[in-house]
């Protein structure tokens, strides 16, 4: 039958935000209900994917009516109501023809075995086309207008093959469960429907080793290049966890390892300038870390909460997370770690233009971190060594308008950094060139900035584009000077990312 070649209008969204549904959550935070919900999927054998982004946008009333394996859950999780008592819209008035007939609403007791994506995932409100294949109907999806979701996956086998080399690690079972199918789960649509076997060392193994891949890779490439890459293992690790242990000890390795990727994601995010998706993937780590009582997984959450507050303008909100992080992690016995939270503290004061506050936290990050390492310190803080300090410093005093100040930090953080950390050099380096500029020497400004440009043929980072550009900014009143010219005229031409 020929489809229509008009395309439908997509619904209107409704006024207001769910409220009903946020009465549901209650006291409970969007990561600790997004939880509960996939606890309940489990219970009447759905896999539904929902994190607190969902949450969040069912509240808000983005999600007028969720698909099919969704409104079993949430009929599953709240007896007696309907659709539109949870304040979801019909669905008959979103669908169309692609609607179910009244009465034919699916129940919990559905002999149809769950939907799966062809990688063993239920895609939940992303998957336009399992959906639409579910109902019969050629209709637009209704439940998402968002086509740069979080955890969209690309199916091309290019993009197969530049997710196996950038997260496959080696040997036997860590190899085959960190393929990103992701994380090994089967692929084919026999294998798909079989419930996910009880994760084991080996799955625990393969999720730390995603983190640490990771990390690599944003330390080399820097994160716009790796976001949307990084979203699929994330995905895999909370089935992972939803698909349960024999072991605690193995539990644990899993929560504190789901945690740690979902920081990194969000860290991915966060350098990529997706800064509400950061906040979601942090806030996820958090309430896992809160869960399972797991301190240190909760200090690098505020750590990196702390950091992202910051740079989204909310001085305050980052002070007050690096001190909530400083108190969770006094007990663990790492003076690294602490300096580093005091260098977050630091840096929220400076963006409150408290200057006595924010020197007095760089005296005290000083001085922890030259206590020097000890063996509890986390393995996440490799990337913190004296050029780390020296660069955090350096935007401290940038933030307060110390320009020389902040040149000096910025190109001894450049001189000391480990080679290996090809998106910190770059960091520095575009750091040096806007203090540089700032502070009245343009053509000093100019090489530094020629330097950067030089590494971004291997880096990929938004936050150094948008430093980058602003340098260029300042230095156009002396465009007429040599190097200044050069380097605004190959600024102009150099790609920048989408």
């Amino acid at each position: 039958m020929a489809s229509s070649t008009v395309t439908p209008p997509l619904p209107d969204r409704p006024p207001r935000p769910n409220l009903a549904f946020r009465r549901l959550r209650g006291q409970r935070s969007p990561a600790e209900f997004a939880a509960l919900v996939r606890r309940a999927a489990r219970e009447i054998g759905e896999r539904v994917s929902c994190d607190a982004r969902y949450v969040g946008r069912v509240e808000a009333g983005e999600i007028r009516c969720p698909n099919y394996a969704y409104e079993r859950v949430f009929l599953h999780m709240f007896p007696g109501r309907t659709l539109t008592d949870l304040g979801f819209a019909p669905r008959s008035t979103v669908r169309g023809r692609g609607a179910r007939a009244v009465g034919e609403a699916p129940c919990a007791c559905s002999d149809r075995p769950a939907r799966t994506t062809n990688d063993g995932w239920d895609k939940g409100e992303t998957d336009e086309t399992a959906e639409t294949a579910e109902t019969g109907g050629a209709d637009e999806p209704y439940d998402t207008q968002d086509t740069q979701d979080t955890y969209d996956t690309h199916h091309d086998h290019e993009e197969s093959d530049v997710l196996r080399r950038a997260f496959m690690t080696g040997g036997g079972a860590t190899m085959a469960v960190a393929t990103l199918g992701p994380f090994g789960f089967a692929r084919n649509a026999s294998a798909a429907a079989r419930p996910v076997r009880r994760a084991g060392t080996s799955e625990a193994g393969a999720l730390e080793e995603a983190v640490r891949r990771i990390r690599l890779l944003d330390d080399r490439h820097g994160a716009d290049g790796l976001y949307r890459r990084a979203a699929a293992p994330l995905r895999a690790a909370y089935a992972l966890l939803d698909a349960g242990t024999t072991r605690q000890t193995t539990a644990d390795r899993l929560h504190s390892g789901a945690g740690e990727l979902a920081i990194s994601v969000g860290w991915l995010a966060h350098d990529s300038g997706r800064f509400d998706d950061a906040r979601s993937h942090y806030a996820e780590a958090l309430a896992t870390a809160r869960m399972t009582g797991d301190q240190a997984l909760e200090a690098h959450a505020f750590c990196n909460t702390a950091f992202l507050a910051r740079d989204a303008g909310r001085p305050r909100e980052a002070v007050r997370a690096a001190q909530a992080a400083q108190r969770v992690a006094r007990p663990l016995g790492s003076p690294r770690l602490m300096s580093l939270l005091a260098l977050r503290e630091a840096g929220g004061w400076a963006g409150l233009a408290d200057r006595t506050g924010c020197e007095q936290a760089l005296v005290r990050a000083r001085a922890l971190y030259d206590r020097g390492p000890c063996d509890d310190d986390p393995e996440w803080m490799s990337f913190y060594g004296e050029a780390e300090l020296q660069g955090l410093t350096a935007q401290c005093w940038s933030t307060l308008g110390e320009w020389p100040r902040a040149a000096r930090h910025a190109g001894r953080a450049a001189e000391l950094q480990d080679p290996h950390f090809t998106r910190n050099i770059a960091l520095y380096t575009a750091e040096l060139a806007d203090d540089l500029a700032r502070g009245g020497r343009p053509d000093e400004a100019a090489v530094a900035g020629m330097r950067v440009l030089d590494l971004l043929d291997q880096v990929q980072s938004s936050r150094i584009q948008t430093m980058l550009a602003g340098t260029a900014r300042v230095l156009l009143p002396h465009r007429r000077a040599g190097d200044v010219s050069t380097f605004l005229e190959r600024h102009a031409s150099t790609p920048r990312m989408p």
